[in-house]
């Protein structure tokens, strides 16, 4: 793939020894002798800007911000005869992505400037790749016609353009808090910077703590090499904590501490680490209730709530029945290759009318496993085999016998979902209503192959 590099240099020599070699190497490269000329010839073809610090007009660092401003695309590198701390600090503030120095080293040049535009490839392939995931997660992800739906694709897309740093969803297990927290950050100024998960309640203390903070290396026994945690790989980004309610009381006092100051240590370090991250957290519980009992640190219930969003109970948006299940059926067709035109009346009718206590995420289940089993163009009743209790009983796990210990119990479901989702963990945590955190740690614990 051709490469223009622009250089920029007031020394002839320098210039043209610098373009000769470039060249050679198959890049197409521009000149430049000054402020003035590089500005001007900064076009969208250049990919890499090579760029002197003493010019006749001015200094590198001037190109260097306007290469910032204009075209954010292009990497940079500096040349200097005079190497000074303050003149490199100044520089890679700036965004430069190194300097090398005079006499140049055209074999040392050639590998760094290699480096710098495979470097800046993968860059824009991770920025376009985070363009085309949030497609995915536009407001109208939210699927429904009702007013509570409405209205809450209304809220989430002001908190999105909102310089909040602090978001509560709260809502039953299946609401969809997991998919309001991408909406949230896809439409945000944040969109370019990373969205990381992780469920609370599907990690021990340490291990959790390790997650969101990182640690040095010999902070605890397993502690082989230094950690960056959730919250510094999340920079310019978004967290997002799920099941904010089950984070013991000691975590809740150092999360608070971050959320106040914006800083945390590792943990073994010495030295403050600042970040700047939204924190979007996620609870299927009573959180006031949960403070009345001791369970839950009120001062970091309110800094948590400065941003309250509710996600209605399936139950209380019937109308929207229909919409999701249609919306499941076009999934499913795409990802099983079928070719079902929708649900009969009866099943609709049979879908209204159940109570949906999984709500979403239940629904979703049923019609996935309808789509395996349907055979002709329209989905029947009987192949959603929903109980008049309200819950699903399509691809049910089997109590081992009594007199079991708790543990062989626990891992005995964990085998029967694994085996009926061909070893999927994210199909095997649906079928068992738990995430895909709790799936992976107890294969770990279990020592499931």
């Amino acid at each position: 793939m051709s490469t223009t590099l622009l250089v920029v240099d007031d020394d002839p020599l320098v210039l043209r020894s610098v373009r000769d070699r470039l060249a050679h190497e198959g890049h197409a490269v521009v000149e430049a002798a000054s402020v003035r000329d590089a500005c001007e010839r900064l076009t969208p073809e250049i990919d890499l800007a090579l760029l002197d610090y003493q010019l006749p007009d001015g200094d590198g660092l001037s190109i260097l911000r306007h290469i910032n401003e204009q075209s954010p695309d292009v990497v940079a590198i500096m040349m200097t005869a005079h190497p000074g701390v303050e003149n490199v600090v100044q520089a890679m503030k700036l965004g430069a992505f190194h300097y090398v120095v005079k006499p140049v080293d055209l074999d040392a040049l050639v590998l760094l400037v290699g480096t710098a535009l495979e470097t800046n490839r993968l860059r824009r392939d991770v920025r376009a790749l985070r363009a085309a995931h949030g497609r995915d997660y536009g407001v109208d992800a939210i699927v429904g016609a009702s007013p509570a739906v409405q209205t809450l694709r209304s809220l989430l897309a002001r908190v999105a353009r909102s310089p909040a740093s602090t978001v509560l969803l709260t809502g039953e297990t299946g609401t969809g808090k997991d998919l309001a927290a991408k909406v949230i950050h896809y439409n945000s100024d944040r969109a370019g910077g990373s969205f990381v998960n992780i469920t609370c309640s599907a990690l021990p203390e340490q291990l959790l703590e390790s997650e969101l903070f990182g640690h040095e290396r010999g902070a605890f026994t397993d502690a082989r090499q230094q950690k960056r945690g959730l919250l510094e790989t999340a920079d310019g980004g978004t967290v997002f904590l799920d099941e904010i309610g089950e984070m013991t009381p000691a975590l809740q006092a150092k999360l608070l501490r971050f959320l106040e100051e914006k800083t945390f240590k590792r943990i073994g370090g010495l030295s403050d680490i600042k970040v700047d991250v939204r924190v979007v957290a996620a609870t299927n519980r009573e959180l006031r209730e949960e403070i009345r009992t001791g369970k839950f640190r009120e001062d970091l219930f309110y800094r948590l709530q400065v941003m309250p969003i509710a996600l209605p109970p399936l139950r209380e948006r019937r109308g929207d029945v229909p919409l999701l299940a249609s919306y499941f059926v076009d999934r499913y067709n795409r990802e099983f290759k079928k070719r079902v035109r929708g649900l009969t009346p009866a099943a609709l009718a049979a879908l209204e009318r159940h109570s949906w206590p999984g709500n979403v995420r239940e629904l979703r289940n049923a019609v996935e496993r309808a789509m395996l089993l349907a055979t002709g163009e329209w989905l029947e009743p009987h192949e959603f085999t929903l109980s008049s209790t309200g819950t699903s009983t399509a691809g049910r796990i089997t109590l081992p016998p009594e007199g079991v210990r708790l543990d062989e119990i626990e891992r005995e479901l964990l085998v029967q979902a694994l085996e009926r989702a061909g070893g999927n963990q994210a199909r095997a945590a649906e079928l068992l209503g738990i995430n895909r955190d709790r799936v992976r740690y107890r294969v770990e614990k279990f020592g499931i192959a």
